[in-house]
This record gives structure tokens, sequence and C-alpha cells, in this order.
């Protein structure tokens, strides 16, 4: 959902965005509720790894209509956890809204 009009509640996007993660990185033995916004989705915590961040920053694209770019400032810490994925898509389309 690209949420035109009615922003979405942070809680609302970090939901869409656990699913988007099992879907769209075929995590067969995840849960999309399973995973804790505040843990580290890389090595630690979900144990996601350097494929997985390229196939998650396309389905990200195509699902909420922003652009992330491998030199784009903050990138690292935007990976972190999922509640910091969610705070930077939620920037990045305030961002595309403004035209940037």
């Amino acid at each position: 959902m690209t949420w035109e009009g009615a922003e979405p509640s942070m809680a609302d996007l970090e939901h869409e965005l656990k699913h988007l993660i099992v879907e769209a990185l075929l995590l067969e033995d995840v849960k999309a509720e399973e995973i804790d916004s505040h843990a580290p989705l890389f090595v630690e915590g979900l144990g996601l790894d350097s494929i997985d961040a390229l196939e998650l920053v396309l389905a990200i694209n195509r699902k909420y209509g922003v652009e992330i770019k491998a030199d784009t400032e903050g990138n690292k810490e935007a990976f972190r956890s999922l509640n910091s994925l969610a705070a930077f898509v939620k920037e990045l389309q305030g961002n595309r809204g403004e035209g940037a």
C-alpha cells in the first residue's frame, strides 16, 4: 500500500513491514508476529544477510514507491531494526511528497 491520503501510524507501518519481510524474503520458519521491532535485522536478531538486504530494498521500493539508493545517508542505521526501518520509510515517503 502506498498510503495516499491518510498517513499510517508507525505501528501499522511496522506491521506491514514485518509481513513484507517474511513474504519478500521467503522466511518460511518466521511468522511476522514473531519479529521483534527493536531487535537487529541483520546477523544477530532476525539473521538477515546482504542478499536479504538487496531483496528487502527492492520489495520496499515496489510496495511504498520510495527509492533507497546504496549511497543514501543513514542506510546502515535505518536497517538496524524494524522500527528504525519503518521510520526511514516514512521519512522517505514524506520527502517524496515534497518533491525531494
